[in-house]
């Protein structure tokens, strides 16, 4: 009998110009293309892209430990990969397409 893949497989890790990693398992990503963000399937290259040279980062108006991250994809469209910082470690939230850069402090560049 095959056995299930752990959920804590992870699908890839990148270091983000923050100085801090993000990670980002395989039941991660499950849950974000199959129901938060649909539109990401198969864009796994184009987030980590994102989360490696974005072109700005914000911090959340809502937490503190919430950063975003984001890379144009054509004209008036970006990739935004959220990511939560805690101790020091990153894991990412969500991805999603936007039209626009969210409010919020701009961090990166300075």
């Amino acid at each position: 009998m095959a056995k299930e893949p752990s959920p804590e497989i992870l699908l890839f890790e990148v270091l983000t110009p923050l100085g801090f990693r993000v990670r980002v398992t395989r039941a991660c990503w499950e849950l974000i293309v199959s129901i938060k963000h649909p539109a990401m399937a198969g864009r796994e290259e184009e987030v980590k892209e994102t989360l490696e040279h974005p072109e700005e980062i914000r911090l959340s108006r809502s937490d503190q430990d919430v950063y975003l991250f984001y890379r144009s994809e054509r004209v008036g469209r970006w990739v935004c990969a959220v990511s939560k910082r805690l101790d020091g470690e990153g894991f990412l939230i969500t991805a999603y397409p936007s039209d626009a850069v969210k409010e919020g402090v701009r961090v990166w560049p300075k």
